[in-house]
């Protein structure tokens, strides 16, 4: 039977991981851990004392020792850069603290992205996160979005919390993430009245794919200049609705 790629999507806290997991053991397909790749990116810039600055001897490392996965008599996943197991250390406090500047390196991204594709590419891939479907996994097979009530999501993140020592009410985590979902909706609203414009794909290029004007005016053809002034011209537009008088009332009522 073809082995096929398989893209989960979904709002935080809906279930994303877990179900990954469960269909790729069913299945005995890979689940690949976008997040572990992103740490295993950060455990080899710390070893090397690589600072942001220095990214290119970031890029450089992930190519003398790719991101891979494995799995362990028990079927639980292992990850792997180069040869060496770094399942548990990528999961140490002090990646924990720095992954989030290594994530936001364009070039990283960029670079992980690629592996992303390149190992699903083999086919037999379960991968979960944000915008799996429509920018790491655009032809997958099967795509899912997956979805889970205000109540559920808290619920998930209350016992997530419970586990790391955090003391939050289930009540506050209902209000923050319904408060959230608001936004989010009221944000996509807003999307969407400029998702038609020639130049829209500007917006996703720098705020979803964190990518340079450089990059973008390369991309599309156009001048640095012009992509500055079309992002700058749909922000208006999104300002003028995002913080009208009536939005502002619904997100903060």
């Amino acid at each position: 039977m073809k082995q096929i790629q398989i893209a989960i999507d979904g709002p935080a806290s809906s279930g994303k991981s877990t179900v990954a997991k469960i269909i790729a053991k069913d299945f005995d397909y890979t689940y690949l851990d976008t997040g572990a790749m992103y740490r295993a990116a950060t455990y080899l810039a710390l070893k090397n004392d690589l600072s942001a600055e220095k990214w290119s001897e970031i890029v450089a490392l992930l190519d003398t020792y790719p991101v891979s996965f494995g799995r362990d008599k028990n079927g639980e996943q292992l990850v792997f850069v180069g040869d060496v197991d770094v399942t548990h250390p990528i999961r140490e406090n002090e990646v924990t603290n720095n992954v989030s500047w290594v994530s936001a390196i364009p070039e990283v991204r960029e670079k992980l992205v690629d592996l992303q594709r390149e190992i699903a590419a083999q086919g037999g891939i379960v991968m979960d996160g944000r915008d799996i479907g429509t920018v790491v996994l655009p032809d997958a097979e099967l795509k899912i979005f997956l979805v889970a009530s205000v109540k559920e999501r808290a619920l998930r993140r209350f016992k997530e919390n419970q586990e790391k020592g955090i003391e939050l009410s289930l009540e506050k985590l209902e209000e923050e993430i319904a408060r959230i979902k608001n936004v989010v909706n009221m944000v996509e609203r807003a999307l969407d009245t400029i998702r038609n414009d020639k130049y829209y794909k500007i917006i996703e290029m720098k705020y979803f794919d964190d990518m340079t004007f450089e990059y973008i005016a390369e991309n599309l053809d156009i001048s640095e200049r012009t992509a500055k002034r079309h992002k700058n011209f749909m922000i208006r537009q999104l300002q003028l609705i995002i913080f009208s008088d009536d939005v502002l009332k619904s997100i903060l009522n």
